[in-house]
């Protein structure tokens, strides 16, 4: 909401219209999430001909998430988008109140005749904010497992292996194999795990065994691969 006050101007969507900047149009505007945007400097963009026109003039937030660009696709409706979609539209939002200058508020979906928020706007973020809170939680779960590095070949069969690079997370230890079942999901994953220390989230205490986080329930070792070996090899 950077940069974004309640005194600016209220438009309706035949308003907003006028501005896609084509010539005599007064500007070149766009909309999302009922936040309107003047866009002028993006011409070559949004303009007339540009990639992107078919965003100006209008809200059309559904497709900033889904890459539509059919008719159906150019609407504000957000309803049913995934939590990565939803992230999506705040990505798309922070870049648009970072670079461009917000000018007013559309009268419909998400504002009211008075320019207040209205039931679906409310839904809309506190969806937003729900996906926010899952990445923040996933990105976590990857630090403390990150995915293991992995490789098949039809004569060794697949090799699982720990490094203090796998999974793209960058730390000082390597860990070792484990199949990691996530609540909710029937499949597993490997992951690295810590196998010294305290468990994840736990100061050095003498009430922790040393072994990281290899007592975790959800964790499981793989069959045939010794305990603290930091590669398995399954056959087949």
């Amino acid at each position: 909401r950077r940069g974004f006050e309640p005194r600016h101007r209220l438009l309706r969507a035949a308003e907003l219209r006028r501005y896609r900047g084509a010539p005599g149009d007064p500007g070149l505007y766009l909309a999302l999430l009922g936040r309107v945007f003047d866009v002028q400097r993006g011409r070559r963009h949004y303009g007339p001909g540009g990639a992107y026109s078919a965003l100006a003039g209008r809200d059309a937030t559904r497709a900033f998430a889904t890459g539509d660009f059919s008719a159906s696709g150019l609407v504000d409706d957000v309803s049913a988008l995934s939590p990565q979609e939803l992230l999506s539209i705040q990505g798309w939002l922070s870049f648009y109140s970072d670079n461009y200058k917000p000018v007013g508020k559309l009268v419909g979906r998400f504002y009211d005749e008075n320019g207040a928020p209205t039931e679906a706007l409310r839904e809309a973020e506190a969806a937003i904010e729900e996906a926010l809170k899952f990445q923040a939680e996933s990105e976590q779960r990857k630090q403390q497992f990150p995915p293991c590095n992995s490789e098949w070949s039809s004569a060794k069969g697949t090799r699982f292996w720990c490094s203090t690079q796998s999974g793209g997370v960058s730390r000082g230890w390597a860990g070792v194999p484990r199949k990691l079942y996530r609540p909710g999901s029937k499949g597993s994953g490997c992951v690295c795990v810590r196998s010294t220390g305290p468990p994840w989230g736990h100061p050095p205490s003498s009430q922790h065994r040393d072994r990281g986080d290899l007592d975790n329930p959800h964790l499981e070792e793989y069959e045939g691969c010794p305990p603290l070996a930091e590669q398995c090899v399954l056959p087949g």
